[in-house]
């Protein structure tokens, strides 16, 4: 019978665990482990905390049958950090692994997290949203060398610390590893002929949008680029288009690629110029589904635009169909007719498409000046 004892409590938070559930026919021919009585001590000290006790049973209730715990030192941490009784309580109900991990290893974690987040208050709010991150302990050794060297890069503190939260897994791995993420991001991004002095900024971009970029193989943007390339686009358009996708161009599949050209080509009846054209200025139509690309075109054409318009304006294609038929209702109600103009319009943020609305809305309620017609005698 698998346990999971004292001695390897902190295995737990130096690594998630590894053992799925057993597969159907295999479970069915094993005997289920008697269920282990809880540790009083444990419970009584979470109930004395305001943990939701009930919470903890229903989702993590192994932790609550570990026979070793340190529930007041785990608090008593997370008070010295600036904790109040409230978010301990919240912490230790959405994570309670915590109270697991020993206290010498989580003091070595805080000094490790203070050395990127001095502020008591942000690192709170950061633990607060990330407790597994906060108390999931890798090989601090691992997690120093990755800090130093990402800091060598003068990349932000901020930059790093989401990092830290976002995708911790990044940290628990050699150093070694990211340095050859990095050195290949370096790599493509001057050869396509991007500008050094620029080369952090695009660094910090690139994680701050897709933390888990570290955890993808360096050769995965390397496949994308040399499709990219075979399909024609230029240096300069593979420049914008990476600047642009950033962190996700590593994820695309060169397959899924072509699959979503061919159908835009077609539906666009464009050539090929006017196809590279339209992905540069909508990148997105690169990473997106045939099923999802075929439903934004659909509920374009649902509400009268034409394909002329789409190609004028492909930015349109970001948005969802339900998004877009909201849009150019609105859009109806101020008098603007979307089958009869740009679909610019309709394109980019919500505070883009705000910003419209109220222009038209002035319009709309402003009178018309005629320089030429006579004063009124009130005026005169």
């Amino acid at each position: 019978m698998l346990r999971v004892t004292a001695a390897s409590l902190c295995s737990y938070c130096q690594k998630t665990r590894l053992l799925g559930p057993l597969p159907v026919a295999f479970a069915s021919t094993v005997t289920p482990p008697t269920k282990r009585p809880e540790n009083p001590l444990t419970v009584r000290s979470l109930y004395q905390l305001s943990v939701d006790i009930r919470k903890v049973r229903k989702f993590k209730a192994w932790v609550l049958s570990e026979g070793s715990a340190y529930v007041s030192e785990t608090a008593d941490l997370l008070r010295d950090m600036g904790a109040d009784a409230t978010a301990i309580a919240c912490i230790l109900e959405t994570h309670p692994e915590a109270v697991l991990c020993r206290p010498e290893d989580a003091a070595a974690q805080r000094d490790l997290w203070v050395s990127v987040c001095p502020n008591r208050r942000e690192l709170m709010s950061i633990v607060e949203k990330f407790p597994a991150s906060f108390f999931t302990l890798t090989r601090h050794g691992h997690q120093r060398a990755n800090i130093l060297y990402l800091q060598s890069l003068r990349l932000s503190n901020r930059i790093i610390g989401k990092l830290m939260a976002s995708a911790p897994q990044s940290f628990g791995r050699p150093v070694e590893l990211n340095k050859k993420v990095i050195h290949t991001l370096r790599e493509t991004y001057l050869d396509l002929g991007g500008d050094e002095g620029n080369l952090r900024v695009w660094l910090q971009k690139l994680l701050s949008q897709n933390p888990y970029i570290l955890l993808r193989p360096a050769e995965a943007w390397q496949d994308s680029l040399s499709f990219l390339r075979e399909q024609g686009f230029t240096t300069e358009e593979l420049l914008v288009l990476v600047s642009s996708l950033r962190a996700s161009i590593a994820e695309l599949q060169p397959e899924a690629m072509r699959q979503a050209l061919g159908y835009v080509e077609e539906a666009l009846s464009c050539s090929k110029d006017e196809l590279k054209q339209t992905a540069t200025r909508c990148p997105a139509i690169l990473y997106y589904s045939l099923p999802t690309l075929a439903g934004r075109f659909q509920g374009l054409m649902d509400v009268g635009v034409s394909m002329e318009q789409v190609k004028e304006s492909p930015n349109a294609l970001e948005l969802t169909t339900q998004i877009v038929l909201y849009r150019v209702q609105k859009l109806a109600s101020y008098g603007y007719d979307v089958r009869s103009g740009s679909l610019d319009v309709i394109a980019g943020t919500k505070r883009d498409f705000e910003a419209s609305c109220v222009k038209l809305q002035l319009r709309r309620q402003r009178p018309l000046f005629n320089p030429v017609a006579p004063l009124n005698a009130a005026e005169e």
